[in-house]
């Protein structure tokens, strides 16, 4: 007992060992703001592709996109061009290497960034505004039936003023495989002299025709095309029409289409085109 009584006792200590938590850093706090700013300016992107027009949009797009001055002074450096810029206005026509913008060469295709001339696109646009005014009636007065209105489509090309005069379902422009002219084309002929007595810009008739319905050996369109093309020609001269004015006379068979199906009646046309005063 007593040998019992002298040993040692054995103390067990247990240490209290408290868990911290683990600073990660704030990487994740970034990340997470980028992701919120970049869904700001998704759905800013897709408001404004809403609330805008084709035109604000391409004046933004053009507000943003990268541009080079070009400076028209040529600088001061002596080196390999003598401080001029290859680029300047000054530089191209003298080396020879085209037209620009403000020197535009004599060819009719160097007259800017789109081959036509302001002045002369503004012109077609005043006369396209004053046939479609006469012809639609939106003043009150109207020179074109409802019955005459629905053959007439009126639009602006690089070549000139173009008026449609088209056949429509049961009410063609001539008889069908030659060029006879039905009643209706002569009061579109009438009509249309009347309204080329108000400009003095030359005119070009083409004759258009949708494809046949049967597989022929040979087809006749590019023979129908051009007599059609010429008897509206006489037909407006007879109107009124000063010979001179006339600049072409074209048939084109019926490889244009203004219809994705080639048999299709829209396709049976007439395009009397005023053209531009600079060709």
């Amino acid at each position: 007992m007593s040998a019992q009584s002298n040993a040692q006792p054995i103390i067990i200590k247990r240490k209290k060992v408290i868990k911290r938590a683990v600073h990660h850093g704030g990487a994740w706090k970034v990340a997470y703001a980028d992701f919120v700013t970049a869904m700001m300016a998704f759905f800013l992107l897709m408001w404004l592709l809403n609330a805008t027009t084709e035109k604000q949009r391409r004046g933004l797009a053009d507000y943003f996109s990268p541009t080079i001055p070009i400076s028209h002074v040529s600088g001061g450096g002596d080196g390999d061009f003598g401080g001029e810029s290859v680029f300047s206005e000054d530089v191209l026509p003298r080396n020879g290497t085209g037209a620009t913008r403000h020197r535009p060469a004599d060819s009719n295709r160097s007259r800017g960034e789109t081959g036509v001339d302001r002045n002369a696109a503004e012109e077609l646009q005043e006369i396209k505004k004053i046939f479609d005014t006469l012809l639609q009636g939106t003043n009150g007065e109207s020179r074109a039936s409802r019955k005459l209105q629905r053959h007439i489509i009126t639009r602006v090309t690089d070549e000139g003023l173009v008026v449609e005069l088209f056949s429509v379902d049961g009410a063609p422009l001539f008889e069908a495989g030659n060029a006879t002219p039905m009643p209706v084309m002569q009061d579109l002929a009438e009509l249309l002299a009347e309204l080329g007595g108000l400009v003095s810009n030359s005119v070009a008739v083409e004759g258009h025709m949708a494809a046949p319905a049967i597989v022929l050996r040979e087809k006749p369109v590019w023979d129908v095309t051009t007599a059609r093309a010429d008897v509206v020609r006489q037909m407006l001269e007879t109107a009124g029409l000063t010979p001179a004015r006339m600049n072409r006379v074209t048939g084109h068979g019926d490889r244009e289409l203004a219809a994705p199906d080639p048999m299709a009646v829209r396709n049976d046309r007439i395009e009397v085109i005023f053209l531009r005063s600079d060709i």
